[in-house]
Order: C-alpha cells, then structure tokens, then sequence
C-alpha cells in the first residue's frame, strides 16, 4: 500500500475560504454500518484503520454525535491516531467537536480538546456545568443552527471539517445540504439484521454526488464521492 503522505495526496481539502464537511464511513457491501456488536468494529480491517488515521491527520476539527461517542468510546483525539508529518503547521492534534442536545456527555470527553456543540434549549444546568470543563458552543435555539455552527468554526480557523458519523448527525448534515463529500470504505462482508445505514433522515432527502476515486486495497475499497452542485 502507499505511504501516508501518497494516500493524503488523494484527499486534498479544496480552498474555499470556508468550513468544508468530509464525511467519512465503513460499510458494508450491503450498507450496513455497524458489525455485531453495534459499532462500526473492525468491518474495513487494516484498510480502514488507515485512511481512517490519514482524514484525521488532514482535519482541523473532528465532528461527531454524542451517540457515536458513546457506542464507539471515543475521547479527546489521541496523538497516535495522528499521522505528524500530514499536520503542516496544524495543531498537534485535530479538535473533538462534540454535537449533543441532551447533553449526555461521557465523562471520558470532559476535558480539554474537547468542544460541545449544542442549542439553547439544551439543559441549562447541565450546560452550566458543563462549561466548567469544556468549551460549548451554543447555536440556535430549538434546534442547532448549524450556519452558525460553521460560522464559529470557520471564525476559528476550523475550515477543513470530518464528520465521523453517526447516522444521525450525518442525516442531519444531509437534510442541510453540508456535506461537500462522502468517503466510504466498503468492505467484503454481507451483514443481516437491524443493523443501521450510514445516513438517517425523517424524511427521503437525495443528493446527487460524483466518484472522485476508488481506491483497491485487497479486498477493500477506498471511495471518495464529491456533492455535485
């Protein structure tokens, strides 16, 4: 397989002089995004681990839903998931930005490298004491307004943006129309059961996209899809 930087050639984030969302997923042949145990495990095996750490080393912010958090354990971005030489003058490490409304945030994530996205109608207590371990950014009211959301990172430096799911912060992306691209990695399995799709809408939401790359590693394939606008 090619180097790190061989493969992040194949990823570059376009100047737009705003946030840009890549999405980025495992799934199976059959659409299938989660394996028995309800997280996304080790569906793309070594292939996925490393375009995995590639978009993370490429990123200035990680965005992610609490659920994911939870299901998958995530906490602040750990130095060894991070490719250095891909990072050209970026923080050492990409923020964790944290979308919640409920606030349920595990307290592996209360600390720093961390940042909470939420609305105001989220808990105010909760929010309250939240803030006194993490930054939270409060966008919208009812709902998140997520323009504000990419207004504050895009006020931060945070442009180049890669959501790690789940299927419903991803829904939501959708149903916006702010995804710019999707990279999948399919993997070589069929997967039976209520297991879940990467994306999930309340309502059918379609959006034309087009194949930038496929990547072949053994079995695995390495796709990357643009919005077509």
């Amino acid at each position: 397989m090619t180097t790190p930087r061989d493969l992040a050639d194949l990823y570059p984030y376009p100047q737009t002089g705003r946030p840009w969302i890549r999405t980025n997923f495992v799934s199976s042949v059959d659409g299938a995004v989660q394996d028995r145990r309800g997280v996304s495990g080790d569906l793309g095996g070594e292939a996925d681990l490393r375009i995995f750490r590639v978009l993370r080393s490429l990123c200035d912010v990680v965005l992610v839903g609490a659920g994911t958090t939870r299901a998958e354990g995530y906490g602040p971005i750990p130095r060894e998931s991070i490719h250095p030489e891909l990072r050209d003058g970026r923080a050492e490490v990409p923020l964790l930005a944290v979308v919640s409304r409920s606030l349920d945030i595990p307290e592996s994530l209360r600390r720093p490298g961390v940042l909470v996205v939420t609305c105001a109608d989220s808990p105010d207590s909760e929010r309250e004491r939240l803030a006194q371990q993490v930054e939270v950014l409060v966008a919208g009211g009812a709902q998140i307004d997520w323009p504000a959301v990419l207004d504050s990172f895009a006020a931060r430096g945070l442009t180049r943006v890669l959501c790690e799911g789940g299927p419903r912060l991803h829904g939501t992306l959708l149903d916006h129309d702010l995804i710019d691209e999707a990279c999948v990695t399919v993997s070589p399995h069929l997967i039976g059961g209520p297991t879940k799709r990467m994306t999930e809408t309340s309502t059918f939401t379609e959006r034309a996209m087009r194949l930038s790359h496929v990547v072949e590693d053994g079995n695995v394939l390495l796709t990357r899809w643009l919005r077509d606008r």
